[in-house]
């Protein structure tokens, strides 16, 4: 373990800056994490030796390392990795070098791909239109790329510029003592250009508001409340990010007819005392078209009696639900002179 930075490199303290700077491009090259696939150790050491050189290769935190740095833990940390210390150090301003050394260039900031925003859209359609599936439109607000600018924030005929702060980086080192800690540029905030003309219609944000019509297939026996996934219709991603997906919730209006109970369509069928008593055969309606029921004799109030097949499309797996004819017996509020002796007749036998 390396005792002292002039150890890092392997030169003595009176070391020139010619003599630093060449042992530096030697273990550079001898320890460069891309001829060093999978070695730890290697990578470990060309930290520690890159480290030794972002301040030995300055003569003002050379100054400072050979007056205090030496002994007493500033910037040097014997029980860190390797004898040193290495968080808040900011290799990123060695690409000059390593430019020299590997063919590189330096390293600028780009802004991180982002997936964009899931957006959240409603469709109310009829309680027919749910039975049977249906194709519609609808608008959904969607923030794009400016249509004046064509995204770039600048005003047309205009361009961002290198940020003069940072040039063009889109970080600054900002010195901690012996080292030097990368923050984002407080002058372009990480986007590495400035707009010094921007765009009058999204204000340099090179984004704007837009409405955008989709269409969209309601499954034949949708239900109220469910959720369609479109992929990739949310909001457009940043920097190259795919595009977040838009879920639209299928609102059913209420029939005057039937009552949905899952796949099954509860409908109600008036029938008289004597054909609830007797037994009849009656219309019953169901979605393609009236049907022929018998009701049984002795039929009571609310007795449910089955369709089958005749119900709502079932979404999942095929096939339909029924159609639940429930029987109501209708009760005359007014009788003439003869209902009411048949009636009253009735009621002596029962």
């Amino acid at each position: 373990m390396a005792q002292s930075l002039y150890e890092s490199l392997g030169v003595p303290k009176t070391a020139s800056q010619d003599e630093i700077k060449k042992a530096y491009r030697t273990l550079a090259r001898e320890l460069h994490p891309d001829r060093n696939p999978g070695d730890d150790a290697a990578e470990a050491r060309f930290k520690e030796v890159s480290a030794a050189y972002e301040v030995l290769k300055d003569p003002e935190k050379r100054e400072q390392y050979d007056r205090f740095g030496s002994g007493n833990g500033r910037g040097f940390d014997p029980g860190a990795a390797g004898g040193f210390d290495f968080s808040g150090v900011d290799l990123g301003d060695l690409g000059d070098l390593f430019g020299g050394l590997f063919g590189g260039r330096t390293r600028q900031a780009r802004p991180q791909p982002q997936r964009g925003a899931d957006l959240e859209a409603h469709v109310t359609v009829s309680f027919d239109d749910a039975l049977k599936g249906v194709e519609t439109r609808i608008p959904v607000e969607v923030t794009g790329a400016c249509r004046t600018c064509h995204g770039s924030g600048a005003k047309p005929g205009t361009a961002p510029r290198l940020c003069p702060e940072c040039e063009g980086r889109g970080f600054k080192a900002e010195s901690q003592g012996l080292f030097a800690l990368s923050q984002p540029c407080p002058r372009c905030r990480g986007n590495g250009t400035v707009i010094d003309d921007p765009c009058p219609t999204c204000a340099g944000s090179g984004r704007e508001r837009r409405t955008k019509r989709y269409s969209v297939k309601i499954p034949a026996g949708a239900r109220d409340g469910m959720r369609l996934r479109l992929k990739g219709k949310g909001e457009p991603g940043a920097s190259g990010g795919p595009s977040g997906d838009l879920d639209v919730v299928i609102r059913v209006e209420a029939s005057e007819t039937y009552e949905r109970r899952g796949d099954d369509l509860l409908v109600d069928v008036p029938v008289s005392f004597p054909q609830a008593a007797l037994g009849a055969t009656v219309e019953v309606p169901t979605p393609e078209g009236a049907v022929s029921l018998k009701v049984p004799a002795g039929s009571t109030d609310g007795k449910l009696l089955r369709i089958r097949g005749r119900g709502a499309t079932r979404t999942k797996g095929g096939g339909k639900g029924d159609v639940l004819a429930r029987v109501r017996i209708q009760v005359p509020t007014r009788v003439n002179k003869r209902e009411r002796e048949l009636l009253e007749e009735l009621g002596k036998v029962l």
